[in-house]
């Protein structure tokens, strides 16, 4: 069945690519087409689609496939099946893309690409992309920060760590001024891996939104059935236990002597013993990672970042901060605001408090954190200068 003609046309078009064959998922099907507990990827994929700002859609499917698009297109789309085409897809991403492209009508000045298989994407990342390119930007994609330590291997050998502060993980819709977008595939010499890097390579900056942890592609057989487990047990506001804010609370100490100098509150402190511990004995980052999951209740800093997680190895607060803020928004959570308080002889923290404060906060994506210090007038192990304790409350609201 071939493109529908589109009256009134959008601004605003999203290319919904779904042309894909899903071999590493396994599932016996084109992925687009694979069950998730009654509906398929496409159609979760289309329901984020449509709940997003009016746009034109063109789903590039398979060419043996388009009639199941089309019926999947329908029952999402309802009364506004006038403003979707279905067109079948080419030998590579690329490709499908450009297929999708052409569909477009000519009124679309503002083109989203959308991985299908990214099939439970929140309709706000497609509004934050569409504001990005309408406010100026030639091309944008949705982001989340690298959690993980990253290693540069040869083999089965560690060659270096890799910076992961000057790193990101992009995500769909990828959103782009559609001149843009046309002339860099026009001028296309080599396949790339996602618009973006098509973009970048055509010579134009593009820039980052916040992606979201829901974002996540479905590429094997676990993504798969995380997509599953979050379809058929959804975490949202309207459930009973969340409709109300969270409070938890955590703590966290270590000794002095570790082996490098000390990172304490997100901080380095040059010339002070560092702590001993798994990661850099961070106690006041691991006190507010306690307290978050025990508001969300997600268990404790044990359960995720436990030692037997090498990854984690020299992790400094921002890695296991990070870490909490993608576990609670998978949960269905964000922070709302931290207190924590510091124990300890040393170091001093008046200098340093609100450089601290806003480490911590950055950290969690900018939920509100403050900082107290005291001493404890000589007494206990931390009288005697033999480590830091932290106790920190953690306030969690429904996403």
């Amino acid at each position: 069945m071939g493109a529908v003609s589109i009256v009134p046309a959008p601004r605003v078009g999203v290319v919904v690519v779904a042309a894909g064959s899903g071999t590493r998922l396994g599932a016996g099907a084109p992925k687009a087409f694979v069950d998730i507990e009654g509906r398929s990827i496409l159609r979760h994929a289309l329901d984020g689609v449509f709940a997003a700002p009016a746009a034109q859609v063109v789903i590039v499917a398979p060419d043996d496939r388009q009639d199941d698009a089309w019926r999947e297109a329908r029952a999402a789309a309802d009364a506004r099946i006038g403003l979707v085409s279905v067109v079948p897809g080419g030998a590579t991403r690329q490709e499908s893309v450009a297929a999708g492209l052409a569909a477009l009508a000519p009124e679309v000045e503002v083109v989203l690409v959308h991985d299908a298989a990214r099939a439970l994407t929140p309709p706000d990342v497609f509004a934050r992309v569409i504001g990005a390119v309408e406010a100026g930007a030639a091309g944008v994609i949705p982001a989340l920060p690298v959690v993980d330590t990253l290693k540069r291997v040869s083999g089965a050998d560690v060659v270096g760590p890799v910076d992961r502060s000057e790193l990101a993980a992009a995500q769909t819709p990828q959103g782009f001024r559609r001149a843009v977008l046309e002339a860099a595939y026009a001028s296309a010499q080599a396949d790339f891996t996602d618009d973006a890097a098509l973009v970048s390579d055509a010579g134009h900056v593009v820039t980052t939104v916040p992606g979201d942890a829901l974002a996540f592609k479905i590429t094997t057989a676990a993504d798969l059935d995380r997509a599953r487990h979050l379809v058929r047990e959804p975490v949202t506001p309207a459930a009973p236990a969340l409709v109300v804010p969270r409070v938890g609370v955590g703590t966290d100490v270590h000794a002095f002597g570790g082996d490098d100098e000390l990172w304490l509150a997100g901080l380095h402190w040059p010339g002070e013993q560092g702590l001993s511990g798994h990661s850099d004995g961070d106690a006041v980052a691991h006190a507010i990672v306690d307290a978050l999951l025990a508001a969300a209740g997600l268990g404790d800093i044990g359960t995720h970042f436990g030692t037997d997680q090498p990854e984690y190895a020299g992790a400094h607060a921002d890695a296991f901060l990070a870490r909490t803020v993608t576990l609670l928004a998978d949960a269905g959570w964000r922070v709302g605001n931290v207190s924590v308080q510091v124990q300890a002889q040393r170091p001093r923290f008046a200098a340093r408090r609100a450089e601290a404060e806003r480490v911590l906060s950055a950290a969690l994506g900018g939920a509100p954190v403050s900082v107290s210090a005291t001493t404890t007038d000589g007494l206990g192990f931390t009288g005697r200068a033999e480590g830091v304790a932290a106790f920190a409350v953690a306030l969690v609201v429904p996403a």
